[in-house]
């Protein structure tokens, strides 16, 4: 059960909703938990919440010829420049608070192909658990 409870956690988490995955996992190490056990739940978790919000962006740029969608088109033109110059390798910074979440979002605006978006953001989450899990397990 409280495997789920982390899972959970970390689906939350990558979501633009607030949650701390990181520390239930560090908590979970502490408490005697298997680590790399921990470390692949929660990026599971963590990957599958990213790839709602990549889905939901995907979703969000139907509407971007309307009035009401958020973005300028200007704004979007640029941002698709952007976006085709560094694009993918940004994933790789999705691991990063406030930023990370946005990201995974503006992949799916971008219409980033989910393959790619699946591996550098799998990179990107799995990595940042795992150093967490070391870390934790020193003092655990």
């Amino acid at each position: 059960m409280a495997y789920l409870g982390l899972f959970l956690t970390a689906f939350v988490a990558a979501t633009l909703l607030p949650a701390q995955s990181e520390t239930v996992l560090a908590g979970m190490i502490v408490a005697g938990y298997t680590p790399w056990l921990l470390v692949v739940v929660a990026s599971i978790g963590n990957v599958l919440g990213s790839t709602v919000n990549w889905w939901l962006g995907r979703e969000a740029a139907r509407f971007s010829h309307h009035r009401f969608f958020p973005v300028k088109p200007a704004a979007l033109a640029r941002a698709r420049a952007w976006y085709g110059r560094y694009g993918k390798w940004t994933l790789l910074l999705s691991w990063l608070p406030v930023v990370g979440d946005p990201l995974t979002l503006a992949a799916g605006v971008m219409r980033e192909r989910l393959r790619v978006f699946l591996l550098m953001v799998s990179i990107a989450k799995t990595a940042r658990y795992a150093v967490l899990a070391v870390v934790a397990a020193r003092y655990a």
